[in-house]
């Protein structure tokens, strides 16, 4: 088990529907990483942006995963992001958490975004994904997802360390962005990552990232904006663990259940 987890996040432009060069950008970026990491944390669709293109859809053959697979195991590091995936006829923005071994777990994005129709092209996922890496306990979402606390709510027996958001963002609701990631921090105790893309999509609409690192108190350990930014971070278990034990709050929370 590690105390101490090297995370680096890649806040990037996408460059629209263009697979290959999103993924010889990203290889780029990634290829920049001169120090050791354990955890690397890309945007939302970050092979084509927010697209509705099913058209783009892959699978498991498809070449992102082979690129996730190849980087993953050069870079010896856990790589999450998300894609447009194709499966028993249906279609979802799923997320890939990479491992070095060539492995992956999935998590398919629980709240579809119907004011751009995501519904109309995507099937929502129903399960909550928790990644065991290193002694840590990640729970990655996707954009979206983090306007609805209960599907993020960390309980009993099933704690997280780190609670993850891909996306994009647009910087039109930036405010709402960077105050609902420290929300969730302090309600669940936990260290939240955001890491949203930069630059204009196709919708004309632009992002202006605001990727943020936020410790389980609620403060800001990094955060960037307009900028294309690669950065790596060290977060402890110790510092979480302390905080947990001086305010227990997590012990008093409601019971519930999810319906489907």
């Amino acid at each position: 088990m590690l105390d101490n987890l090297h995370i680096t996040t890649i806040q990037a432009d996408l460059m629209w529907e263009d697979k290959t060069a999103n993924i010889q950008n990203f290889t780029e970026l990634i290829e920049s990483i001169r120090q050791d990491t354990h955890v690397i944390i890309l945007p939302e669709m970050f092979t084509t942006g927010f697209s509705m293109n099913i058209a783009l859809a892959e699978d498991e053959n498809g070449m992102t995963i082979n690129w996730m697979q190849e980087l993953a195991y050069k870079k010896n590091s856990l790589i999450i992001g998300s894609i447009i995936w194709h499966e028993n006829a249906k279609f979802y923005n799923r997320l890939i958490a990479m491992q070095p071994d060539g492995l992956y777990l999935s998590y398919d994005k629980r709240h579809l975004f119907k004011i751009a129709e995501e519904d109309k092209y995507y099937s929502a996922g129903d399960k909550i994904l928790f990644i065991d890496y290193l002694g840590w306990r990640i729970c990655p979402m996707i954009c979206y997802d983090l306007r609805f606390p209960v599907w993020s709510r960390n309980t009993m027996p099933t704690l997280y360390d780190i609670l993850i958001y891909i996306a994009n963002w647009p910087e039109l609701r930036s405010h709402a962005w960077q105050q609902l990631l420290s929300v969730r921090a302090i309600e669940n105790q936990s260290y939240v990552i955001g890491v949203n893309r930069i630059g204009i999509d196709g919708y004309n609409h632009y992002h202006s990232g605001n990727s943020t690192v936020i410790d389980p108190m609620g403060n800001t350990l990094y955060a960037t904006s307009h900028k294309t930014e690669v950065n790596t971070i060290i977060i402890s278990k110790t510092t979480l663990n302390d905080v947990r034990n001086k305010f227990p709050f997590l012990l008093d929370g409601d019971t519930f259940s999810l319906e489907k």
